[in-house]
């Protein structure tokens, strides 16, 4: 479907923020080479919805979805890994693809790795991402997640929507939680990012832990332009 401009776009269900959005960021016009349209769910603030219940912010996102794809959206997304639950909801809701989070990703990637190797899961908020995120996700509840301290300057200047983000001192603390995340599962095969705040320091990690890194943005691409999921990888 198009805009009534005639241009195709990505549709992306945003949350309530005011924190720096580099490029990579799923909220950063940059980070992707194709058109997107954002429509903001007022009052969804990050910590609403990854530190609390956020069923009850489900029909404001149907809603959204609708007016996105009523106003042209080819695809549509959102900006929180924490909205894996909502996939199927909003997908029913709409005609188009939807692809609410990268944990819906998992199994992809799983099934593309050798045997004996494994996805880790690295998330802004690990007491919170539960076994119904997991489930809605059709990952095993055994799966390896690891991710920010709750002390960390990232976690801090997402969930508490600050206006500030140190960039260096966020790509050191996730390169710091991957190689912790490696070190304790020498298994890995593959990285996850469960946050779409996570992909600026996708590379930085690739290159840390020589692990290919995927997140929603890869799987983002490779249904816009219909190819295979393509991860980041170590820069040469």
């Amino acid at each position: 479907m198009m805009a009534t401009d005639g241009t195709s776009f990505m549709g992306i269900l945003m949350l309530d923020t005011a924190f720096p959005r580099p490029p990579g960021d799923i909220g950063n016009p940059a980070t992707f080479e194709f058109p997107v349209r954002k429509e903001i769910v007022s009052g969804a603030h990050p910590e609403r919805i990854v530190l609390e219940d956020a069923s009850r912010w489900l029909p404001a996102f149907v809603e959204a979805a609708r007016n996105l794809e009523q106003q042209g959206a080819r695809l549509i997304t959102t900006s929180c890994g924490f909205l894996a639950p909502f996939q199927q909801a909003i997908a029913a809701a709409v005609t188009v693809p939807v692809l609410t989070s990268s944990l819906h990703l998992y199994g992809k990637i799983a099934a593309s790795l050798e045997p004996g190797k494994q996805v880790g899961i690295l998330t802004i908020s690990p007491a919170t991402l539960s076994p119904a995120h997991l489930q809605a996700a059709g990952i095993p509840q055994d799966a390896t997640i690891g991710g920010m301290p709750e002390t960390s300057h990232f976690r801090g200047a997402i969930l508490e929507n600050r206006t500030t983000l140190d960039l260096k001192q966020a790509e050191a603390e996730h390169v710091a939680a991957a190689l912790a995340l490696q070190a304790a599962n020498p298994n890995l095969g593959a990285i996850l990012l469960e946050c779409t705040n996570m992909p600026p320091y996708a590379e930085a990690i690739a290159t840390a832990t020589g692990l290919p890194v995927f997140s929603l943005n890869d799987g983002l691409h490779a249904i816009w332009h219909d190819r295979p999921l393509q991860p980041v990888t170590a820069a040469l």
